[in-house]
């Protein structure tokens, strides 16, 4: 009997030793070398795609991983979006997202809850916008361009990205909180609405600051405030658009990291570490910022409550402008 009880104990030690490994294994899978998915939904060789590309090839050196990015355009980033959404909860598939898809939301019947369908993982950077005007304009600040708007009903323009993007829709709480009547021109993107101001065919544009800041400095164009909550590294000088007495023109365009709903804890605290670590290394950072883009720190429940934030916040403006899809 007790030779018997003794080989029992045996064969329970070497089961309880085989296992700890493979639990070790399965705790840790991120940790092993994997070919991740990286969905990019704006086109390829655009802002999104350099984020994408300077971050992870980082993580592809430091974790020993490999993440391919595919780049899946269209509809607002909605056909990435779903893609991303129908996916196995592991890991493997995660989708580069900004406040875009929030807007796509209010406006077009999807195939998924933008909010229940995704778990966040990190934020990563900033672009910041500018308001800006042609150099030889006569508006030298925000209130300038404001109150001449003021005085001439309908006869000033602005033009951005549009229709329906995020400038669109901080351009239309602008003139709900303000009651000024500008018009407003959307352009299929960046270059044109620069192009435009440029041209003296548009008063003023919204734009990122790395479309803008070589015309800046040769004096071609002259911007009048940044978007963002606070003044930016490269225009230290440049009011913000709430110093200038406009709150509700504050527009933050930020490029952020989802995986589907009900991707394992662990595996999102691995990836927003992984993702966290890449976009603080010097090398990475240096690389952001020659683009015009600037590192952000929201991780987890706070990049969360900031996503629920703006997807709020985008409807009821949607809603009070009556603004709707093309």
């Amino acid at each position: 009997m007790w030779k018997f009880l003794r080989k029992a104990a045996g064969v329970a030690a070497l089961i309880v030793a085989s296992a700890s490994p493979l639990a070790l294994s399965a705790q840790n899978a991120l940790a092993q070398p994997r070919t991740i998915r990286f969905v990019n939904p704006y086109p390829p060789g655009g802002t999104g795609d350099i984020i994408a590309r300077v971050i992870t090839e980082q993580i592809n050196r430091t974790r020993g991983v490999t993440f391919v990015i595919e780049d899946r355009p269209g509809a607002g980033t909605v056909i990435g979006a779903d893609v991303v959404a129908r996916s196995a909860p592991n890991g493997s598939t995660l989708l580069l997202n900004t406040s875009s898809l929030f807007i796509s939301a209010h406006l077009r019947k999807l195939n998924f809850d933008t909010l229940a369908a995704f778990e966040p993982i990190c934020n990563l950077v900033q672009s910041p916008q500018l308001l800006f005007v042609n150099g030889d304009s006569q508006y030298v600040t925000m209130r300038d361009f404001i109150e001449a708007a003021r005085a001439k009903p309908g006869e000033l323009t602005l033009s951005s990205t549009g229709p329906a993007s995020p400038s669109q829709i901080t351009f239309e709480k602008l003139k709900l909180a303000t009651k000024v009547p500008i018009t407003y021109v959307p352009f299929p993107g960046n270059a044109p609405t620069v192009n435009a101001v440029l041209g003296k065919h548009i008063t003023a544009g919204v734009a990122n600051y790395a479309d803008l800041i070589g015309h800046i400095q040769a004096g071609k164009l002259r911007p009048l405030a940044t978007l963002t909550p606070t003044r930016i590294d490269p225009l230290p000088d440049l009011q913000t658009a709430g110093e200038a007495g406009y709150n509700d023109f504050e527009y933050l365009l930020w490029f952020g990291v989802i995986a589907p709903a009900k991707t394992p804890p662990q595996t999102v605290k691995q990836l927003s570490e992984w993702f966290a670590a890449a976009r603080e290394a010097p090398e990475v950072k240096a690389k952001l910022v020659a683009q015009g883009l600037f590192p952000e720190t929201e991780c987890g429940g706070e990049f969360a409550a900031m996503m629920r934030k703006e997807y709020e916040d985008y409807g009821r403006i949607i809603r009070e402008a009556d603004i709707r899809a093309e």
